[in-house]
């Protein structure tokens, strides 16, 4: 059977050890894909560049997106124990993700993608790939190629979102510098949240950030400092004057 002929096959049937609340409990092909419509990602490895750089991150990222495109749950497999897909959980930003260690390569044996990484020192690993999985069946399967290195070109979670909602959009982000007690700082955040915006406040003065930091990325050393979508737009009047720009635009 070829990789490609997967698609309107069930995935296999098999049975995961995962770590929960400080116990290793049995999780079902089943119990993940019944009834349920699942975008699975697999991953060589916890811990390894592109899987925490950048796979991983992004399908949190753009979990909202999935969940309102009537996805049911994001999975996230990789051929580890249920003790180290617990921990590298646990340092990524995974919130939005199921964790799933396939510790006997059982289930990626069963999709076909198992492939020797013994070179550099991995044993037997999983192939990078992402499928969407409605009540047990594969739909779609985005395979990475079978080539030297490790491919990261169509198992990304923009390319999976695409294919299940073209119209799903993106979600824009913002980064503020602030500090304790600043009403500006509070208005320009206010002001994010009205805009379904999601952000992420650096305090100065922690994180071994200090005000010449700011001054020196800035020119300025005034709180806030906001960021959105990777353009720096600025202090609380400016972000006002941002909504309002866009709003005519």
């Amino acid at each position: 059977m070829t990789l490609d002929s997967r698609e309107g096959q069930s995935v296999p049937d098999v049975t995961f050890k995962v770590r929960r609340d400080g116990h290793l409990i049995d999780v079902t092909s089943e119990a993940l894909f019944k009834g349920r419509n699942v975008v699975l990602f697999a991953l060589p490895g916890a811990y390894t560049p592109t899987c925490s750089s950048n796979h991983l991150p992004r399908y949190n990222e753009l979990a909202d997106r999935f969940y309102t495109s009537g996805i049911d749950d994001i999975v996230c497999l990789s051929v580890n124990d249920p003790f180290v897909m617990e921990a590298w959980g646990q340092h990524q930003e995974a919130e939005n993700l199921t964790l799933i260690g396939d510790g006997n390569g059982e289930f990626t044996a069963g999709m076909g993608m198992l492939v020797d990484k013994s070179g550099q020192g991995f044993g037997q690993r999983s192939r990078r790939y992402a499928m969407l999985v409605r009540n047990g069946v594969i739909e779609k399967l985005f395979v990475e190629p079978d080539l030297p290195g490790d491919p990261f070109e169509v198992s990304d979670a923009d390319t999976m979102l695409d294919y299940l909602n073209p119209e799903a959009g993106r979600p824009s982000f913002a980064t503020l510098f602030t500090k304790p007690g600043c009403p500006y700082c509070t208005r320009a955040k206010e002001q994010l949240q009205r805009h379904g915006i999601g952000y992420e406040e650096i305090g100065v003065g922690q994180r071994d950030v200090t005000s010449r930091s700011l001054r020196a990325m800035t020119g300025r050393a005034s709180v806030p400092q906001v960021w959105i979508d990777g353009e720096y737009i600025g202090g609380a009047d400016d972000v006002t004057r941002f909504f309002a720009e866009r709003a005519t635009t």
